[in-house]
């Protein structure tokens, strides 16, 4: 099997979490690492760097890498909450939940989030709405172990309002493209089949492993700033 240096992240979280590796203990190195998944000692610190910029491990030079004591969150770019970047553009916001349902997620996000095929995950499907008119369309797969029990209505509070504010988030990605509108994109968003659309899709992962994937459709015109 081919690792790459996400499986690598997700892994030694994995044991930090289970406290085979505990606060303050010393990890392998990133040979002993390389070694043990088979991969280059360059995956392995791609892998430990973004552990290292989430404020999970600590490296020092000739003193190793050690699980931090008091984990930190140091996220380099914020999550938007939509309805303030709604309210922020002056319009009123409202949403709709299309969909909520439990079903075997599709492998492609398996694969991202590193869990097993076919894990059962919540699928919620939401139109944001900014002046009333179609504003993205939010398609997500969600890890039920990030609720932390938690029982939030996704039908009053957005699945992504909740997670912004509720989840501490450690690590995770985000990749922007140019698609065509998808047939249930076209017709949630009120475009034509093909229509040239932003398409914002991110993975997340937190304390107790992964969060959530999810796929933000933005209606044509949408603008995304982003402060550093």
């Amino acid at each position: 099997m081919t690792h790459g240096w996400e499986d690598i992240r997700a892994d030694v979280l994995r044991r930090i979490r289970s406290r085979e590796w505990p606060p303050g203990g010393l990890i392998p190195g990133e040979e002993t690492l390389a070694a043990e998944f088979g991969v280059a000692r360059a995956t392995v610190n791609r892998a430990l760097t973004a552990l290292a910029e989430a404020g999970v491990i600590e490296r020092k030079k000739r003193a190793g890498t050690r699980v931090a004591e008091l984990p930190v969150r140091r996220a380099r770019l914020e999550i938007p909450v939509i309805r303030l970047d709604v309210l922020g553009r002056g319009l009123a916001y409202d949403f709709k939940l299309l969909a909520d349902r439990m079903g075997p997620a599709p492998v492609p996000v398996t694969a991202r989030l590193g869990l097993p095929e076919a894990t059962p995950m919540r699928y919620l499907e939401t139109l944001h709405l900014a002046g009333g008119r179609p504003f993205v369309h939010e398609a997500r797969w969600l890890n039920p172990a990030a609720l932390q029990g938690a029982t939030p209505d996704f039908a009053t509070i957005s699945a992504n309002e909740w997670l912004v504010t509720e989840v501490s988030l450690v690590s995770g990605d985000i990749a922007f493209t140019a698609e065509d509108a998808s047939p249930r994109e076209a017709e949630v968003l009120g475009v034509a089949p093909g229509a040239a659309l932003l398409i914002a899709e991110r993975t997340t992962h937190g304390t107790l492993g992964p969060i959530t994937w999810v796929k933000l459709a933005h209606a044509p015109g949408h603008r995304v700033s982003m402060t550093f």
